[in-house]
């Protein structure tokens, strides 16, 4: 953002930039990243702010500190603040304004829920991402008042081993996760074991499985009991030309004593040693001769028949390990959060324990002193049981260490603990914050701030149209009533169903005496099928086909609706009821949300399609990502994918060579946005239950009655509109967030949703007809 002329009276100085967490894509990540630079210097003179955001996180999720880290940099730039961590936002001198709009009481649910109605906010907005459920005060996480408005709580919070012992802080304890799952009184070992079902759900390895068919068992098959005894284990592991392998094993008995430490020479190639996390470098590695087969035979003579193994995301270590063993406590499970997200080792050591470990003065974590430390939060658990746990109040703990947390340099702890409004307060600017008179912030009594209070939406929303272009940054909080608990559940059933029955279609009639194994195929070829069943309550066999994405299903319905099967004209059609009765239009809407546009589905691509569309990337202009859905339990590639174009122009060029006679795939354009599809991904399956239908009104004026204005769609589409309007006075070059913050309550917790624009940019990216540009991007490959 463009301040006042003298810049440089600020006191922030630049520091380093961030290091990325290596994962599956980090070197898609870094070259993507590299790209970015080299496409922000190599721009031409005349130049306008955008933003490009290929997220890397595998669920899409950006946290309420990364857009406190993106409002920041947009302020000052990155001559203050290193540029974000989760998306790029080129030649930010170029903005005008920053406008956030926060629509209180809403969530990710509430937008797909009623997404017809949000017409504009999905066609203006090409950038979506999904938010982690809000804090207390949303509003103060964004800005970065986070610390200054809860210090006064956790006075010594990272200091002691027993952070909240004498804090005051009201906390429901019945609502807390940990007590859900293991009521309130203290707990033995075997209760604390994972179950077979729950090693299942995260992705252990079991005899069995077809991904672990060469995996040894430890032949630890004895009783356990609550006295056997407890190893810590903790594995590094480097990236080979196969994969992940293992490169250090440490294992320390209960005592606290190191039983085994020992560096592995991996049977492979490697490629990246992972330096910065695994300490492991070539030389280290060099000299050694230990073998992951001697690893294993060792492992087998030094545990016990009852040894329970102790681990942080014990899965990974047991992988690398390539070994089962059936009696675990996963320290990342044990220490349960909701909607499955999960505590760092890092952060419960510090909170739990009051100690300190993968420092970043070191080089790489200390695998014998990770071991040591899950054992020791593992007995702590068994210690002092869930209710003392439930008391220290982890998630608060967690929001405050998190608005705390140190950078590489004492600038940089400077910079982490400046809020939005210190950073305009430094270049002699304000912030506009417009809200009625209940919504009581920390944010309100700041003294850099013109807060106009309203008492009603429909005067913020005047107000607005009046004050926005008088401040280069504005905040306007809209609130609305949140849905009782019994309609959210409502909601959240439908949406299940809704999306299992669009993703499911019916085919038919076939000939009594049809190939089935070839009928099979046939749909296969279209996408992942969930499930697949033969219908004989017809005069003919029909086939029920429930795919795995939505657009597996359109493209078997647009390929094969009205063709002649085995003989027969079959009709291709999904389930006719009162959920999908507006399909078409749903399915028409999604196809042309803004971030759908320049995105392609493909079906039928083998292993190396990676290699060779990579090999042939110059035919294909604009590409920017490559998203390749792996199954979890076999790690091996689904047979689908998603390829991101930087326009519509070029993801209808790309499709139509892709789906041509050299290449033979099936595919058409996406419908489901990628935070969309992980949080789909998420929901368990839905089939429709007698007590989950659509009850009809008991008389034609009731039915009218549901549609009068402050009926939910409508509101949705009346807000919608409103919001239309106020964008469109916006100047161009103004940087615009749409915020759904989602709830928290007693009764449970809806993650938000986050649209975002640069005014001028997105007006541009909603092309009529196809649109050519250069063929130097660089593909990132998300797997």
């Amino acid at each position: 953002m463009e301040p006042e002329r003298k810049r440089s009276g600020s006191t922030l100085k630049k520091g380093r930039k961030r290091r990325l967490i290596p994962s599956k894509v980090v070197g898609a990540a870094e070259a993507t990243r590299s790209h970015w630079d080299l496409e922000e210097r190599q721009q031409p003179v005349a130049k306008k702010a955008r933003l490009s955001t290929v997220l890397f996180a595998e669920n899409c999720e950006v946290t309420h500190g990364q857009l406190c880290e993106l409002l920041k940099y947009a302020v000052l730039g990155k001559s203050s603040f290193p540029k974000p961590s989760w998306c790029q936002l080129f030649h930010q001198n170029h903005l005008k304004n920053v406008v956030v709009f926060i629509l209180q009481g809403l969530s990710q649910l509430h937008f797909y829920k009623f997404y017809l109605e949000f017409g504009f906010l999905r066609k203006a907005f090409k950038h979506k991402f999904r938010m982690p459920p809000p804090s207390s005060d949303f509003l103060a996480d964004i800005i970065g008042l986070q610390k200054k408005q809860i210090i006064g709580n956790l006075p010594k919070a990272m200091e002691g081993s027993l952070p909240f012992a004498s804090s005051k802080v009201s906390i429901n304890l019945q609502k807390d996760p940990i007590i859900q799952k293991y009521g309130s009184k203290k707990v033995g070992l075997t209760r604390c074991l994972l179950t077979k079902e729950e090693m299942k759900t995260y992705h252990f390895p079991l005899q069995g499985f077809l991904d672990c068919e060469n995996f040894v068992p430890t032949k630890c098959n004895g009783s356990v009991t609550d006295n056997s005894p407890l190893f810590g284990l903790d594995c590094e592991m480097c990236l080979t030309s196969k994969g992940r392998e293992l490169t250090r094993i440490s294992l320390v008995a209960e005592g606290g004593g190191c039983v085994m430490d020992e560096l592995v020479k991996p049977d492979n190639k490697i490629v990246d040693y992972l330096t910065s996390f695994s300490g492991i470098t070539k030389k280290i590695l060099n000299p050694v001769t230990t073998k992951l087969k001697d690893v294993q035979r060792r492992l087998k003579i030094l545990l016990p028949p009852d040894a329970v193994l102790v681990g942080h995301s014990l899965d990974l270590d047991l992988r690398a390990l390539k070994m089962i063993h059936p009696y675990v406590i996963d320290t990342s499970l044990l220490y349960v959060r909701e909607q499955g997200r999960r505590f760092k080792l890092k952060f419960l050591a510090k909170a739990i324990l009051g100690k300190d470990i993968q420092c970043p003065d070191r080089l790489g974590h200390d695998a014998t002193e990770d071991a040591r430390t899950t054992l020791e939060l593992a007995r702590y658990f068994l210690k002092y049981g869930p209710k003392k746990i439930a008391e220290l109040n982890l998630e608060a703990l967690f929001s405050y260490q998190e608005s705390q947390e140190p950078r590489n340099t004492a600038e940089g702890v400077q910079r982490l603990n400046t809020s939005v409004l210190e950073c305009l307060d430094s270049v002699g600017q304000k912030l506009l914050f417009l809200t009625q008179e209940a919504d009581a912030s920390a944010l309100s009594s700041s003294k850099n701030c013109q807060t106009i209070k309203c008492l009603s939406n429909k005067e913020v929303l005047e107000q607005a149209r009046v004050e926005i272009p008088l401040f280069p940054f504005s905040i306007m909080q809209f609130s609305f009533e949140p849905f009782s608990p019994n309609l959210t559940e409502e909601m959240n059933k439908r949406i299940k169903i809704k999306w299992t029955e669009m993703s499911t279609v019916y085919a038919g009639p076939f000939n009594k005496n049809c190939n089935l194994s070839a009928l099979k195929r046939l749909f296969k070829s279209f996408g992942p099928v969930q499930l697949m069943t033969l219908v004989l309550e017809t005069h003919q066999p029909h086939l029920c086909i429930q795919y795995e994405v939505l657009e597996a299903a359109q493209l078997a319905i647009e390929s094969l609706d009205g063709v002649l099967v085995e003989g027969s004209c079959i009709k291709v059609q999904r389930p006719v009821t009162e959920l999908t009765l507006d399909c078409d239009t749903l399915v028409n809407e999604l196809e042309q949300d803004s971030e759908n546009r320049g995105t392609i589905y493909l079906s039928g691509v083998s292993e190396t399609f990676k290699e060779h569309l990579l090999q042939h990337c110059s035919i294909f202009l604009g590409l920017e990502a490559m998203i390749l859905p792996k199954d979890l339990k076999s790690g091996k590639q689904k047979g689908y994918c998603f390829l991101r174009f930087k326009t519509f122009g070029s993801a209808q060029r790309a499709l139509n060579i892709l789906t041509g006679k050299d290449w033979k795939l099936r595919g058409r354009h996406a419908l489901t946005p990628r935070h969309l599809h992980a949080w789909l991904r998420g929901l368990p399956r839905e089939s429709r239950l007698p007590g989950v239908r659509v009850i009809p009104p008991p008389s034609e004026q009731e039915a009218w009655q549901m549609l009068n204005v402050d009926h939910p769609k409508i509101a949705a589409w009346h807000w919608g509109r409103k919001i239309e309007k106020l964008y469109h006075n916006l100047c161009p070059g103004t940087l615009c967030l749409i915020l759904l913050p989602g709830t928290r309550s007693t009764h449970g917790s809806l993650s938000g949703l986050g649209l975002m624009g640069i005014k001028d940019e997105e007006e541009s990216t909603i092309p009529q007809t196809c649109v050519c540009e250069s063929a130097h991007h660089l593909p990132g490959v998300i797997s």
